[in-house]
């Protein structure tokens, strides 16, 4: 791996880089543990400085033992700055990645303080600099944090993330760290890219469908999977074109979104996107069925009657045209299931002329809507038939990376020699 062209130190031919690891105050100082050891399994060299107030949510002895050198985390270490160590340890970083980035930290170095050993190191250094913030959901959609935000990445800054879901506040909503898989993935923007060249095509999030101008029908999906596969496909140098039904997410960096309601807008849109495409992959919650003719009026509840009858018809079955098309690309769909999951994947590969199947059980808690973790059985046709592969429970950005990669080595397999 190399730097990309106009960095300072241009890398070293068969190497990794040398990243160093700047870990900052947050709740998710814990996933750096793991970053640290990815990126060492990657072949890079990595040596970690972290802020005081990071030591209070995991150890400096943690990461050494995982990065084979000593951690850094004082800017006043005597022994250390004998010999102007932070100026060697500025010089000698080919990346600098801060995960987790707080707000603090973000708008010490917006405002190009160097108070600590940390945000000396980022001043003193010319080196790539990336960050993955992780926060509150407030604190990240504060003006102030905005604007930092902005002018970080006017300076140079590479901002990974942050990731939407659950928080330690128990708060919902943007500000999670990336997961240290979707980081490691990201970073290497010079090395050849799975994806490259592709055109992904990707529906997300459920359908609306109006009974009257207050009320629709719609399910519990909350589209975290959908961007989930965007951002991976994304960071795997596709071209992404993401169809998002109404939900509370950001859009993940280098995805452009169109935004839709309901199932027959998700499916012009679809037809219209997958013109041209590579992969398309279904992963919205479409609504079977809609009111035949919405109310105009809000239907109101009417004395001595005890039900409401509502005609329903039929909505396209948007992953199924797709795969009708002539000029087809390779499909994926999936399966939200609550019982006999192989079964109903292997029907619905074959009965609706598929490529792939992506089917998860809805029912184990913890997983499927609305949670950030799910599991999945991939089923597939090749040349022999059908071929399946199981991912255990995992985070749903690790999921995607998963399914991305092995519709990936589908398509390049079913092409023509």
């Amino acid at each position: 791996m190399s730097l990309s062209p106009g960095h300072r130190n241009a890398g070293r031919p068969g190497e990794g880089r040398r990243i160093l690891l700047g870990i900052s105050a947050g709740i998710a100082a814990y996933k750096s543990a793991h970053l640290a050891r990815l990126l060492k399994q990657a072949g890079h060299e990595v040596r970690v400085v972290m802020t005081e107030g990071a030591q209070a949510f995991i150890t400096p002895l943690t990461l050494q033992a995982l990065t084979g050198e000593p951690v850094r985390t004082s800017l006043l270490d005597p022994e250390a700055e004998a010999g102007m160590g932070h100026i060697e340890l500025a010089r000698w970083a080919d990346l600098i990645l801060v995960a987790p980035a707080t707000a603090d930290l973000m708008a010490r170095l917006a405002h190009g303080h160097a108070d600590d050993l940390l945000t000396t190191l980022c001043l003193a250094s010319d080196a790539e600099k990336v960050m993955a913030p992780a926060m509150n959901q407030a604190m990240w959609r504060q003006p102030a944090t905005v604007r930092n935000a902005h002018r970080l990445a006017e300076d140079g800054w590479r901002l990974l993330g942050p990731d939407s879901g659950d928080q330690a506040c128990g708060d919902v909503g943007p500000g999670r760290m990336l997961e240290p898989e979707a980081i490691l993935a990201a970073l290497d923007d010079t090395a050849p890219r799975e994806a490259a060249g592709l055109t992904v095509v990707i529906t997300a999030g459920p359908t609306r469908e109006p009974l009257d101008p207050v009320r629709y029908l719609s399910n519990h999906s909350s589209g975290k999977m959908g961007f989930a596969l965007a951002a991976a496909a994304a960071a795997l140098g596709a071209r992404v074109l993401l169809i998002s039904g109404p939900v509370a997410l950001p859009t993940p960096a280098g995805v452009e979104r169109h935004d839709v309601e309901s199932a027959r807008e998700m499916h012009d849109a679809a037809h219209r996107l997958a013109r041209g495409c590579d992969l398309f992959i279904g992963c919205a919650a479409v609504a079977d069925y809609r009111a035949e003719t919405p109310a105009e009026h809000k239907l109101k509840k009417r004395e001595g009657e005890h039900t409401l009858t509502l005609r329903l018809v039929k909505n396209p079955d948007i992953i199924a045209s797709i795969a009708a098309r002539d000029d087809r690309p390779y499909v994926v769909g999936f399966a939200a299931e609550t019982r006999d999951l192989e079964a109903y994947a292997r029907d619905k590969l074959a009965r609706k002329g598929l490529d792939m199947v992506v089917a998860n059980d809805v029912s184990r808690a913890g997983l499927g809507f609305g949670a950030d973790d799910n599991a999945a059985l991939l089923v597939w046709r090749d040349a022999d038939g059908t071929d399946q592969r199981s991912l255990p429970p995992q985070p749903k950005s690790q999921l995607a990376l998963a399914v991305v990669r092995q519709a990936l080595a589908r398509l390049r397999a079913a092409a023509p020699p």
